[in-house]
């Protein structure tokens, strides 16, 4: 029989929904759950879920792991330590429109970043399908109204998203670097194990200033969201996309997060969807059909 071999595009895709979906969920659950506790928490639910498909890999492929421990530490440390963890402290100070106009720019920085450690070019029709998918995510997080752009201010929030967004970027082009051979899953648990490591005592610092989780069924709800999906799935999807499609073509599927949100807060929040939303959507859409029209390089 063959081997089932899903679309890397819709894998990508689905990727951006869960994590647009991170994003409503962290900002929902602030008040209730501290940032590096809903980080610490999420990681350690993803790991017990990967953990099953891992193990069973890890006699035999133990000396490909300790072989490649540089950079499964610093990816671990970036795309499982900081870059949600990041985000989760920018939620807690800045606005929705800050925070997604600034998680936009990781493709751009992705493609900075790509060039810089890889070499790697954009064709054409690549440079066009980004400027067109960002003036999408720009016209929706502005309202339509290019004056908003001119409003905005960083603030303490701001610079946890950017910091978000420069580490996700390094995430993404050092994969490139991720050691061969090494099943998928037992990779996922290897850099999770990292990131908790990395976690652990900025979580006990947490709680010894007297944050605590403000225990209901919508924080738990929100904890086992965040674990299952875009922690688990996301990342496993996300990993396989890199793989097959490359950095560049893969970070511009985060342009579709705020695609999604829009999508979700008009069915769990009951906000009606405006012209200027499709109008970005539709930009979105077409950015990433250019860009996907030929191969990269």
């Amino acid at each position: 029989m063959k081997r089932f071999h899903p679309n890397p595009y819709l894998l990508l895709s689905l990727t951006a929904l869960f994590w647009a979906g991170n994003m409503v969920m962290g900002r929902g659950i602030r008040g209730d759950v501290p940032p590096i506790a809903l980080a610490f928490w999420r990681w350690t639910i993803a790991l017990c879920l990967v953990l099953p498909f891992a193990l069973p890999h890890l006699r035999s492929q133990w000396p490909r792991l300790r072989a490649a421990w540089r950079p499964l530490l610093a990816l671990g440390i970036l795309g499982v330590g900081c870059y949600n963890t990041f985000a989760y402290l920018a939620l807690q100070y800045t606005t929705a429109t800050n925070a997604t106009l600034l998680n936009s720019f990781i493709p751009v920085a992705t493609i900075a970043l790509a060039f810089t450690f890889l070499g790697k070019r954009l064709h054409r029709l690549e440079a066009a399908g980004v400027l067109v998918s960002l003036t999408g995510v720009v016209i929706i997080v502005c309202h339509g109204d290019l004056n908003t752009l001119l409003r905005l201010s960083l603030n303490a929030g701001d610079l946890w998203m950017l910091c978000a967004v420069l580490t996700w970027g390094l995430y993404t082009v050092g994969l490139q670097w991720r050691p061969q051979g090494v099943h998928p899953m037992l990779m996922l648990a290897a850099l999770t194990v990292v990131g908790l490591l990395v976690l652990a005592p900025v979580y006990l610092w947490e709680i010894a200033s007297g944050r605590h989780i403000a225990l209901s069924a919508p924080a738990l709800g929100g904890i086992l969201y965040t674990g299952i999906f875009p922690g688990f799935l996301g990342y496993v999807f996300y990993n396989a996309g890199v793989a097959a499609v490359g950095p560049n073509r893969a970070s511009l599927f985060i342009h579709l997060m705020p695609v999604f949100g829009i999508i979700l807060a008009a069915i769990f929040l009951g906000e009606r969807p405006m012209t200027y939303h499709f109008l970005g959507i539709a930009l979105v859409f077409g950015g990433i059909v250019l860009t996907t029209r030929r191969p990269a390089t």
